[in-house]
C-alpha cells in the first residue's frame, strides 16, 4: 500500500482498520449489532441524509428539479422485528461476519422469537444530520477540492495505526476471507444479496423479487442458458438410472452433443477409458486412491515408492505442497500433509470432512512420467 500511495491504497487501509478496531466483532451478539447498524446506516441514514441535503423540491445549479426522472425520491426505512425481510438480512448479515471473523454461529439465530430479542438488544443512535455535506449535482463539473494532496502521508499514518491496532489483536488471529457462491442455499450468501437488494429497492419504490429471481440476476442466468442447462442434466440423469439399475454393458451407456441453435442431436457409444498399467497394477482416470492414518509428506511418498513410483510433486488445488526441485521442500517431510494444505492453501476444513484430495506427479525407475489416480488422504 506504501509503494502504490494512491487513493484506493488509503480507502483499502481505512476499510480495513475500520473492521479490526471500530467494528471489531469477539461474540455473536457484536455480529448481531454489526448487521442491524448496517441496516440502519444504509437504509435509513444515509437516505435520510440525502433527503435533507436535497430536500423532494430541491433544484439543480442549472435551476432543474433535481428529483425528476429517471431519479426516484427515496424513503428512509424504518427497522421492525415484525418485518420478515429486515430480520432475514440481519441473520445473513451476521452469520456472514461472524464467519470472517471466525466466531461460531449458535442454532437459535434461525429462531425468529430469539432473532428478534438478540436484535432489540442492540442501541440505535438517533439519526442526526450533518451539515455542509455537499454532493455534485452537476454530472459534468469536476470537483477536485476534497482531493487529498498526499495520500502517501496519510497511507503512512494509517499503517502506523493499524501497527497499533494489531499489538491488541490475540496471537494467531486471522480473519477468513468469504468466497461468493450463489449456488449452496446454506451459506447465507444470497440470502444478504436479496437483502441488500430488496431492502434498497424499497427505499426507491421498486418492486422487490424472492431469492430464486435474485439468483437468476446475480448469476445472469438467461433462458437459453437455463434450457441448455436443463437439457444437459436430463441427459445425464438418463444415464444416471442405468448407472443405479446397474448389470449394463458400455454400449448400452450414451454420449450426446447437442446444439440448439441448429437444431442438432447426435448419440454415440462412449469409449472405454485407458487403462493404465505399471508393476501388476491397473486403473483408471475413474479410480481414486486413498491413504489412511493422517500421514505426514515423508509416509506419503514412502507410499507412493511402494507402489514403484517416485513421486516428485505433490499438489493441493493451486498450492504446491512438495516438488523435489525445491530443497527447502525437504524441511517439511515430518510434517502431516493435512496441515501443509491448511497452512500453504489457507483452508479450513469443516467438521464433517474426513479427507482431501491431492495430485501427484510421478514417474517410474526409468524416468518415464506415470498418469496416476487422483489420491484421497484422511485425516480424521
Amino acid at each position: 500500500m506504501m509503494k502504490a500511495g494512491d487513493a484506493q491504497s488509503r480507502e483499502t487501509l481505512e476499510s480495513v482498520l475500520e473492521c479490526l478496531e471500530k467494528e471489531k466483532c469477539e461474540t455473536f451478539q457484536d455480529c448481531i449489532m454489526w448487521a442491524r447498524l448496517k441496516f440502519e446506516d444504509d437504509f435509513a441514514n444515509r437516505v435520510m441524509q440525502l433527503i435533507y441535503s436535497f430536500p423532494e423540491d430541491a433544484s439543480t445549479s442549472t435551476g432543474a428539479p433535481f428529483w425528476s426522472a429517471p431519479k426516484r425520491f427515496p424513503h428512509p426505512l424504518q427497522f421492525s422485528t415484525t418485518d420478515p425481510s429486515h430480520l432475514r438480512f440481519v441473520m445473513a448479515a451476521s452469520v456472514l461476519r461472524a464467519e470472517t471473523f471466525g466466531i461460531p454461529v449458535p442454532d437459535w439465530v434461525r429462531n425468529p422469537k430469539m432473532l428478534a430479542e438478540a436484535v432489540d438488544k442492540v442501541v440505535v443512535p438517533d439519526f442526526q444530520p450533518r451539515e455542509g455535506v455537499r454532493i455534485e449535482t452537476d454530472e459534468k463539473s469536476t470537483n477536485l477540492s476534497n482531493a487529498s494532496v498526499d495520500d502517501a502521508a496519510i497511507i503512512h499514518e494509517l499503517i502506523r495505526k493499524l501497527e497499533r491496532c494489531r499489538e491488541n489483536l490475540p496471537a494467531g488471529f486471522r480473519m477468513k476471507s468469504i468466497q461468493f457462491e450463489k449456488d449452496d442455499d446454506t451459506n447465507y450468501h444470497m440470502d444478504l444479496i436479496a437483502g441488500l437488494a430488496n431492502m434498497r429497492a424499497r427505499n426507491y419504490s421498486i418492486p422487490e423479487v424472492d431469492k430464486l429471481k435474485a439468483k437468476f440476476i446475480a448469476g445472469r442466468i438467461i433462458p437459453a442458458i437455463a434450457t441448455s442447462t436443463a437439457l444437459a442434466t436430463g441427459l445425464v440423469c438418463l444415464e444416471l438410472y442405468k448407472v443405479l439399475d446397474g448389470g449394463h454393458k458400455l454400449e448400452g451407456y450414451r454420449n450426446t452433443f447437442a446444439n440448439l441453435a441448429l437444431p442438432l442431436f447426435s448419440m454415440a457409444e462412449p469409449v472405454p477409458p485407458k487403462v493404465i498399467k505399471h508393476q501388476g497394477m491397473s486403473w483408471t482416470v475413474w479410480d481414486r486412491w486413498t491413504i489412511e492414518n493422517n500421514p505426514t509428506l515423508r509416509e506419503l511418498l514412502q507410499w507412493f515408492t511402494d507402489k514403484g513410483l517416485n513421486a516428485y510433486s505433490i499438489s493441493f488445488g493451486s498450492c504446491l505442497l512438495y516438488n523435489c526441485m525445491f530443497p527447502q521442500h525437504r524441511e517439511r517431510m515430518d510434517r502431516k500433509v493435512v496441515d501443509l494444505a491448511r497452512e500453504l492453501a489457507d483452508v479450513e476444513f469443516p467438521a464433517y470432512r474426513r479427507h482431501f484430495d491431492v495430485v501427484a506427479a510421478c514417474d517410474d525407475d526409468e524416468g518415464n512420467d506415470v498418469d496416476i489416480p487422483t489420491v484421497s488422504i484422511y485425516f480424521r
